[in-house]
């Protein structure tokens, strides 16, 4: 089939409003976010409905021509942007946006894949419910390419991450048939799980067109704190006390490097030093159905005993609201203020909880030996061992040399990572930034099983291809 025949199907399926072939109408969806992946494409697809993306895949596979499909392109690693090519088609499903159902007594609302983060959050808000799955791209973001990373975020400690919020999923197969799996079951043993294919598959597998996730009852009472600590080690030793204090209400453990925090406040207008300076620090909240006040000073207590015996050197409690968001910003705009900074190196590992400090400071020894004069931002989610460890130069020159040398950067650190029984992905997934990564690390029988799946469900290869595999 020529591309002009596909193209024309696609205009029947969709309607001409709903496919770019146009470059400037195309070229927001052909850089990733940070800039560091270009692509091309045949066309951009904008399907509004289930039946639309069946049909779209169905003429594609009719055609040959492989499909990459695309939420709200926030990936970091490159794996909703189409190859250099321009022999695919990039299905965009923003337009697939609505809240299907709500069932506040079975606590589970079903979405399209195509709903922002943050519409899902405050869906379930208005009935009196949290949707937990909380990271810095919430307004941007869209859960189907939440579910196609296995997004994880802030709240992973006490909820989990996308995986253990999903009860069901809806997806087009890469033959176009339609696989109805939107149950809101949290108990149904018949035979294989197959969500959990889709969930981290980064659309290799096939595109999710809706999910069906749990809510939780909504919180009556928060606590915020912002600690000043000396290493990741204290953060570890906390994170334990914490835990044994105050079980499942501790619902985040956030740790910032003084170098990460110094990037937000210079680059992230309004940004305020919340303690003096300190080399490491530590973002934590509570929540629960309680009293406010009862929390805030339960807290309050426990950090008055950690400043006797020199666990933190500092802390200060939000008293409201207001001040606990600005605690977080903090927290949450370290990625915009890398972006802002320049490029970096980024790296997403994850380690056994106990191992966090040995990665640090193996890693920092290593890199500062290899490369002097580098920057390292490390910031990331202490209760479930997942850090974002990058690194760069201060001047642009040096920079652009240093980024050159990425593998061997890689290399250190992931080989740190694999020595302490980690994985070098946590939370944004393979894409094409880790491709060859994942051969390095993975065993070749695990290769060849992840093969055996990707062959059994899109025998041609058409579905985001050069992505994972």
């Amino acid at each position: 089939m020529s591309q002009v025949n596909l193209i024309e199907q696609l205009l029947a399926i969709v309607g001409a409003d709903n496919v770019l072939t146009a470059a400037s109408d195309m070229a927001p969806h052909l850089v990733d976010w940070r800039g560091r992946y270009h692509g091309r494409a045949r066309c951009v697809v904008r399907p509004a409905s289930t039946g639309q993306v069946s049909a779209v895949v169905r003429a594609c596979a009719a055609a040959g021509v492989a499909i990459v499909p695309q939420g709200g392109n926030t990936s970091h690693c490159g794996a909703s942007i189409p190859d250099e090519s321009g022999e695919a088609v990039l299905v965009n499903l923003s337009r697939m946006n609505r809240i299907r159902v709500i069932d506040a007594a079975n606590n589970t609302i079903t979405v399209d894949a195509g709903c922002i983060l943050q519409a899902l959050q405050e869906a379930a808000f208005e009935v009196g419910r949290l949707f937990p799955l909380s990271l810095a791209a919430e307004g941007s973001c869209q859960i189907g390419g939440n579910l196609s990373t296995n997004a994880g975020g802030v709240q992973v400690l006490r909820y989990g991450n996308t995986r253990e919020l999903t009860l069901g999923l809806e997806v087009v197969l890469p033959s176009g048939e339609i696989w109805d799996g939107l149950r809101g079951l949290r108990k149904d043993n018949t035979g294989y799980d197959l969500k959990q294919l889709f969930i981290g598959a980064e659309g290799t597998l096939g595109i999710i067109t809706a999910a069906v996730m749990k809510l939780f009852p909504l919180p009556r009472a928060i606590a915020t704190a912002w600690l000043a600590i000396e290493s990741p080690q204290a953060a570890v030793h906390l994170l334990g006390n914490l835990q044994g204090m105050f079980g499942a209400s501790l619902t985040a453990c956030e740790l910032v490097s003084d170098v990460s925090l110094g990037m937000v406040l210079k680059h992230i207008p309004g940004s305020q030093p919340p303690l003096s300076e300190s080399p490491w620090n530590l973002l934590i909240e509570l929540s629960g159905t309680g009293e406010e006040g009862e929390l805030r000073a339960a807290l309050e207590g426990f950090l008055e005993q950690a400043l006797e015996n020199g666990a933190i050197s500092d802390a200060v409690v939000a008293q409201s609201g207001d001040q606990a968001r600005r605690l977080w910003a903090l927290r949450e705009n370290i990625s915009e203020a890398q972006k802002i900074e320049g490029t970096s190196i980024k790296h997403d590992i994850s380690v056994p909880i106990s191992r966090i400090g040995d990665f640090v400071e193996a890693a920092d020894t290593e890199l500062k030996q290899a490369f002097p004069g580098i920057r390292i931002v490390t910031f990331g989610h202490v209760g479930d061992g997942n850090l974002h460890y990058n690194q760069s130069k201060s001047e642009t020159g040096d920079n652009a040399a240093f980024i050159a040398v990425q593998p061997q950067v890689n290399k250190i650190v992931h080989d740190i990572v694999h020595r302490l029984g980690g994985s070098i992905s946590a939370e944004h997934g393979i894409g094409q930034l880790k491709r060859e990564e994942l051969l390095r690390y993975k065993s070749p029988l695990e290769i060849e099983m992840m093969r055996t799946i990707k062959r059994a469900l899109d025998a041609k290869g058409l579905m985001n291809p050069g992505k994972v595999l």
